[in-house]
């Protein structure tokens, strides 16, 4: 068998990691610009690139997406367990057995808590779910206290009164901002599940082999 390089094992995580980073520079980039435009225009001061990165407007705009992604992929993880599409390349089979439900068997190969058992083996068996929902409130949380920290400057450009968190997670906006980005991940999960039912991308993971039946469920 050839030898690969470092950068083949591991290219799919390098690239997007290093696709993450660039965005994640780049919208804080433009967000420092654009949140220094809405002050000037409102009558406030720019902020140094610096402070901008601790100000509510890039906390709220950061953490607002990750929440929604982590709740998306915790969700997939966990409803993929029980529940099935016909079809589909993301689903189970539907009476099929899978290799994924057998039970865990101890090795020399085997993870850790594998071979250790009892509450350590039922916890690492469900750890992908439960790290997945440890980020979703995390950043659900961090995405909450950015927005508040964002209106309550906005609040004081205007003149207004602060508001305190309780007053502010009880008001529309930061469930406008929540809402409008779950549905859409929901959206995005809904679409290739149905999709991959009927579209094919040959080389792909996430796709049937090209000449798989349209009904055939998994991959």
């Amino acid at each position: 068998m050839k030898k690969r390089g470092f950068f083949y094992r591991n290219s799919l995580s390098i690239v997007f990691v290093s696709l993450f980073l660039i965005t994640l520079v780049a919208q804080a980039f433009t967000g420092w610009k654009e949140n220094n435009k809405e002050l000037l225009e409102d009558g406030g001061h720019p902020e140094a690139f610096a402070v901008y990165l601790h100000s509510g407007h890039f906390i709220s705009a950061t953490f607002e997406n990750f929440q929604s992604e982590f709740l998306q992929m915790a969700l997939y993880v966990l409803l993929t367990v029980g529940l099935r599409q016909r079809g589909s390349a993301e689903s189970k089979k539907i009476d099929e057995p899978e290799e994924v439900d057998r039970e865990p068997v101890p090795g020399p190969d085997a993870p850790a808590p594998v071979n250790k058992g009892g509450f350590m083996l039922k916890l690492y068996s469900n750890s992908l779910s439960i790290a997945f929902f440890i980020l979703f409130f995390v950043s659900w949380g961090l995405h909450l206290y950015g927005s508040w920290q964002d209106n309550n400057e906005q609040q004081i450009l205007k003149g207004l009164p602060t508001e305190t968190l309780g007053q502010f997670v009880t008001e529309p906006l930061f469930w406008f901002e929540t809402f409008q980005n779950w549905q859409s991940e929901f959206l995005s999960v809904a679409s290739i599940v149905i999709l991959t039912i009927f579209l094919r991308q040959k080389g792909s993971p996430e796709s049937k082999p090209v000449d798989a039946p349209h009904m055939e469920t998994g991959k």
